[in-house]
């Protein structure tokens, strides 16, 4: 199922996570017994299907995306791999209109998938959705690979900097750097 998902995010144009990022977040969802998880970025569902796959069977996956066709397929997919539509919460909307509306302390990861220029509002509006010991999870961390390189001061690379830093000095996350896929900041929340 998830090759057949890849293959349709290829074709649409979206980068789906690799599967060694996607591994990472089952593991994640797992290991927290995940019961509430928000998705920022549903893409056409490879994230979700993974995070699902990591979930308790009574979990349901909040997944929120601008792209009405991408979810279309996205809920496709869920279904495909054997998820029932009660699992999952597709939201179609702007992350930062929608996320307002969710409700505080509720949930037990937050995943972003979005452009690296909303990860500051997307992380203050995880702090107050996470439930303490709730995970953070940031894709696209090691910004292509410019991370590293001190002459990379493009503004999605300068943004990832300063998201990385932000988090790691903050009293309020307990993070790693996970190198899967484009980098995968996760961070617990105290």
């Amino acid at each position: 199922m998830l090759r057949t998902a890849r293959s349709l995010a290829r074709e649409v144009g979206v980068d789906a996570v690799t599967p060694g990022a996607g591994a990472a977040l089952r593991l994640l969802a797992a290991a927290g017994n995940a019961r509430a998880v928000v998705e920022i970025g549903t893409g056409i569902g490879v994230s979700g299907v993974w995070l699902l796959r990591g979930m308790r069977a009574d979990g349901v996956l909040t997944t929120i995306d601008v792209e009405v066709e991408h979810q279309r397929i996205a809920r496709r997919i869920f279904v495909e791999a054997g998820f029932p539509s009660g699992r999952t919460r597709i939201i179609t909307g702007r992350a930062l209109d929608v996320l307002p509306r969710l409700a505080d302390g509720a949930y037990d990861l937050v995943f972003v998938d979005a452009e690296a220029t909303g990860f500051t509002a997307c992380v203050d509006a995880a702090l107050r959705l996470l439930r303490p010991g709730g995970v953070l999870a940031l894709n696209g961390t090691l910004a292509g690979g410019r991370i590293g390189d001190p002459a990379a001061r493009d503004l999605e690379t300068v943004t990832v900097r300063e998201t990385i830093k932000a988090i790691r000095e903050s009293e309020h996350w307990i993070p790693a750097l996970l190198p899967v896929g484009h980098g995968l900041l996760a961070a617990v929340k105290c």
